[in-house]
């Protein structure tokens, strides 16, 4: 019989942007950070067990935090660490290098959790909405097709903030709604005539507010560590040569290359709901608003837990 999917939280970043660990940031009414929002929903849509990846250096105060809650939650929550030298045989970190390695090292450091289960992966900082969960759950558990993996799109408008740049996937699609290209783009604003990205800081290009984008909440057989494993040797040699201390392996980059070469599809789910998230300290009364507002309106309780 097929494992039940699991979802996979990564909370090891550092919020360089947002200047403090705002995966443990309290945003609801009895000190509830977004990530319990996130279990909360993705409890509501089948998920049991959740894996949270943190990293040893934050592991005492998220503990006493967010780990503490979560004793409460109706779920089995697994730990994994995301830490610099966990790295393939023969490579070592650089030195001077402080960065994590990115998104996609993350879940590879949380294999031993999933534990060959479909798994959905998640930002522990972005509020994604019940649907999202509730799309992801009902794919992951249907899906076939051991190469078949999904995501869930939102549009653009949905996802920006008032407070700055952002960081998105821009995602292209064919006509069967699978993804074809993806394209990480690190710095998009709202400006008064739209949206626009940058790549140098000197030349903007407008990017239509439907535009379909990825906010990192994907839906993975378990194939794609295998695949991502094999890809994380090869970027670290070219990135230990071009750019030891900041290159990262994000989860786009192993995307992009299973597409090419053919070996995997990305079924692109899409969801209506509207982003929060805490990019930027700036961002949060408005997190804390709205979901003040959806308590009030009986989409949750006050007190997630209690």
């Amino acid at each position: 019989m097929a494992k039940k999917p699991v979802l996979v939280v990564m909370a090891a970043g550092m919020g360089s942007r947002y200047g403090g660990l705002k995966q443990i940031d309290p945003v609801g009414s009895h000190g509830e950070a977004i990530l319990d929002y996130s279990i909360y929903d993705a409890h509501e849509a089948g998920f049991d067990t959740v894996i949270i990846i943190i990293k040893k250096a934050i592991e005492r105060d998220f503990m006493e935090t967010v780990g503490k809650r979560l004793e409460k939650a109706p779920v089995e929550v697994r730990y994994a660490y995301q830490e610099l030298d966990k790295l393939p045989e023969g490579y070592t970190v650089p030195e001077g290098r402080v960065k994590p390695w990115g998104t996609s090292h993350a879940v590879l450091c949380a294999e031993e959790a999933i534990d060959g289960a479909p798994f959905a992966v998640i930002n522990s900082d972005d509020y994604y909405g019940k649907s999202a969960f509730k799309v992801i759950y009902d794919q992951l558990v249907s899906n076939q097709d051991p190469t078949g993996h999904c995501l869930v799109g939102y549009e653009l408008r949905n996802t920006v903030t008032d407070n700055g740049s952002v960081a998105r996937g821009v995602c292209m699609t064919d006509e069967k709604g699978f993804l074809t290209e993806i394209n990480e783009r690190t710095r998009i604003e709202k400006y008064d005539g739209g949206i626009h990205f940058t790549e140098d800081g000197e030349t903007w290009t407008d990017v239509a507010p439907d535009t379909t984008v990825s906010m990192n909440m994907w839906g993975y057989m378990p194939s794609f560590l295998e695949e991502a494993k094999i890809r994380f040797a090869a970027f670290l040699d070219k990135t230990l040569v071009e750019n030891p201390l900041k290159g990262e392996y994000f989860l786009p980059l192993p995307v992009a290359q299973l597409i090419h070469e053919k070996k995997a599809t990305f079924k692109v789910l899409t969801s209506p709901d509207r982003w929060y998230g805490v990019t930027y300290a700036a961002d949060k009364p408005m997190v804390v608003a709205a979901l003040k507002a959806m308590t009030d309106e009986g989409k949750y309780p006050d007190g997630l837990w209690e």
